[in-house]
């Protein structure tokens, strides 16, 4: 065998390796066990829709009032939107579901739900992996054919159970937050570099989308930097901001982006080591996500005291444009902040809101 065939075969194969890796980084995180709810049942445990005894759905542990229901139109006029397969489960007052999992201590991770509220406004979901917990509220339907959602939490031993419960009391026990989907995602934390003082600065560390997910994976409010579920970024704000993937919508560099999708109750924000008085550069990229977001878009950016306001026209295209301005650190700690001035519906589907994308935020110091 000669040398030059042995250095085309290694070079081959570590291209292969790399495009394996680099597919790797694109797939759709992992349901976690029977994570879509399409394990078949014991029909002995099921009596119509009501789930019977602590392990009637398989791989879970349930307690209370646990529904396994099919997507589509229900009896009384009611519709149920699985997106992920065929089943979903509904949880009733103060129902939970849960199943213990392994895990690398230490280690970031997301939980990605197909999560969606099947009639109260005021539904929520108690998102827990002890001792962390977190309630995710439902009432806001950012599309009608039902939501993906994505919480963060980091591992202190090598098994964590994950519990999903509805806290809530309603009057109409038909009512609950609606599940047909649980994944989970393995994150890297991210690290400033000395060309950007940012962390996950272009959104490459974040929920990639579970299967046939379309929508985008929504990024719950008040999430902190610590247990968030977009690495290095906080989500300071009333409703969620949505992280999208460059498999389903335009994103402007790599594979995800941030849609701000909720006006300015839709922020997203870091807080940046800097050194008082010294002047930095933040340099980002604005756009539209080619998905009917279409109109007079602004987001406005805040460092320290300095503002700028970013116009955009969205024709829906996938266009984008990059803008910079300076702004002087005033304390050793620097929050950078941005979200969008208005509020924005997809002109083919007005249940949905949407609004325009952010990427590669970058940040370092001015000679």
């Amino acid at each position: 065998m000669s040398v030059a065939f042995i250095f085309t075969l290694s070079l081959a194969m570590l291209c292969a390796a790399s495009a394996f890796a680099a597919l790797q980084h694109r797939l759709p995180q992992v349901y976690i066990q029977n994570g879509n709810f399409e394990e078949k049942l014991d029909p002995r445990y099921l009596k119509k829709t009501r789930l019977i005894g602590k392990h009637a759905l398989p791989k879970w542990e349930i307690n209370g009032d646990v529904e396994y229901v099919s997507g589509g139109p229900q009896p009384g006029g009611m519709y149920f939107p699985v997106s992920h397969g065929v089943h979903a489960v509904r949880l009733g007052n103060e129902a939970s579901i849960s199943q213990t999992i392994k895990v690398k201590p230490g280690k970031w991770y997301a939980l990605i739900l197909g999560a969606s509220r099947t009639c109260a406004q005021d539904e929520v979901l108690r998102i827990s992996v002890p001792p962390q917990s977190g309630d995710v509220p439902l009432q806001t339907l950012y599309s009608l054919n039902g939501d993906v959602i994505a919480w963060g939490f980091r591992a202190i031993s090598s098994v964590a159970k994950v519990i999903l419960h509805n806290p809530g009391s309603q009057e109409d026990p038909a009512c609950g937050p609606l599940l047909d989907a649980v994944a989970i995602a393995q994150f890297n934390p991210p690290k400033p570099t000395r060309a950007n003082l940012v962390k996950n600065a272009g959104f490459e560390e974040g929920p990639f989308p579970i299967l046939n997910s379309s929508n985008g994976v929504l990024l719950p409010p008040k999430q902190e930097d610590l247990v968030s579920p977009l690495p290095g970024w906080m989500i300071e704000s009333l409703k969620a901001v949505k992280f999208i993937d460059s498999k389903h919508f335009n994103v402007p560099f790599g594979h995800g982006a941030i849609e701000l999708i909720a006006g300015r109750e839709s922020v997203i924000a870091q807080i940046l080591r800097t050194v008082p008085n010294k002047v930095y550069n933040m340099k980002f990229t604005v756009g539209d996500a080619k998905n009917g977001c279409l109109g007079s878009m602004m987001v406005e950016a805040y460092a320290a005291k300095d503002t700028l306001k970013v116009p955009f026209k969205s024709q829906g295209k996938g266009e984008f444009k990059t803008v910079s301005f300076r702004f002087r650190a005033i304390e050793n700690r620097t929050t950078i902040t941005f979200y969008s001035s208005f509020y924005h519906t997809r002109i083919h589907n007005y249940g949905s809101l949407c609004g325009p994308v952010i990427d590669q935020v970058i940040v370092y110091p001015v000679a």
